[in-house]
């Protein structure tokens, strides 16, 4: 099959990334992508079930991982890295064990995540890894600043997507318009990619690859719940519950919890205090990991409606490029 810009880059037969999700990723899972022709990628916690909040040990546990993946395929795979910021000690004492981890097992790819800090996307790249940066908070700014301190792709992400949103409301086709026009590096599309129609047209917006989440969570590879997968499977966009926290937004399916935090913010609770509450990666493990969904939370992406059924990593790829060319496109011109 021919390639473009992003396979060249990231050694694989299609364009196209699985998400980090916090708790949803493990070793078969990121596997089956890798051998399906995609790029799998080790999330935080990936093949846990388990709390630990001692950076070597969670290290040490990614390190598992990463030699399982290893036995599972031969092919490329990536590891989320979230970056540091010199006013978030917690999350910084995580960030260097997981980076030594990841120089010691010679991964090659990163999945860098959070607020750009330029230098540490430069010494990335002066250790030899291949950057994936994705902004949470997408803006043509720090687009324009991964580019000039050497990421080789650049995720836009619109405020279609599952798990952390982006805390403006701007969709994926204006994200990848804006983003793809300030950079000269390849651009995947993240948010409510779950169909041909929707790897289309984010292609023809001038988008190169595709970096999806939700559609990999209703895998049979997936370690979620097979609650949760039918939960996902059978409820529409319409069902969806929206609310505000920290960092920005969540957007679920209508259970308990979810319905607490909705009405909380309906009455004016600020995001600080729904945020004191909501502990998103506990609670996305406990509903979308253990399938207790009253007692957690499933965080999807808006196009939850068009994903009818529970398909292997292969099924899903193939799918989503069935009939796509994708060999040089460039998009469409304004």
């Amino acid at each position: 099959m021919a390639k473009n810009r992003v396979c060249e880059i990231l050694g694989t037969e299609y364009p196209i990334i699985q998400a980090p999700m916090n708790w949803l990723t493990n070793a078969e899972l990121v596997a089956a992508v890798s051998n399906a022709g995609g790029l799998g990628c080790l999330g935080p916690n990936a093949g846990q079930t388990t709390v630990v909040v001692d950076p070597i040990e969670t290290a040490e546990r990614m390190r598992k991982e990463i030699r399982k993946t290893r036995e599972l395929t031969d092919k490329p795979f990536a590891v989320n890295y979230t970056l540091p910021l010199a006013h978030e000690k917690e999350r910084n004492s995580y960030a260097a064990p997981l980076l030594q981890v990841c120089i010691e097992e010679k991964v090659l790819v990163l999945a860098v995540v959070g607020e750009l800090v330029p230098e540490v996307i430069e010494r990335l790249k002066n250790l030899g890894f291949t950057v994936v940066y994705r902004a949470l908070n997408p803006t043509v700014e720090s687009a324009k600043a991964a580019e000039a301190a050497g990421a080789d792709i650049i995720v836009a992400t619109g405020f279609e997507e599952g798990g952390t949103m982006p805390r403006e409301p701007i969709g994926t086709m204006e994200a990848v318009c804006m983003i793809c026009d300030a950079v000269k590096v390849p651009v995947m599309a993240a948010g409510g990619i779950v169909d041909k129609r929707t790897v289309a047209a984010v292609f023809a917006l001038g988008a190169e690859g595709v970096y999806v989440g939700t559609r990999f969570i209703v895998s049979e590879e997936n370690p979620a719940s097979e609650v949760c997968k039918q939960d996902i499977v059978e409820h529409e966009t319409n069902d969806l519950l929206f609310f505000h926290t920290i960092p920005s937004f969540r957007r679920v399916t209508p259970h308990k919890l979810g319905k607490m935090f909705k009405e909380m913010a309906d009455s004016g609770a600020t995001r600080e205090e729904i945020g004191k509450l909501l502990h998103a990666g506990t609670m996305n493990r406990i509903g979308m990991l253990e399938g207790k969904l009253d007692e957690g939370l499933v965080t999807v992406s808006a196009a939850i409606g068009q994903i009818k059924s529970i398909k292997s990593c292969k099924q899903i790829i193939e799918d989503l490029f069935d009939g796509i060319n994708f060999k040089d496109y460039t998009g469409l011109t304004p």
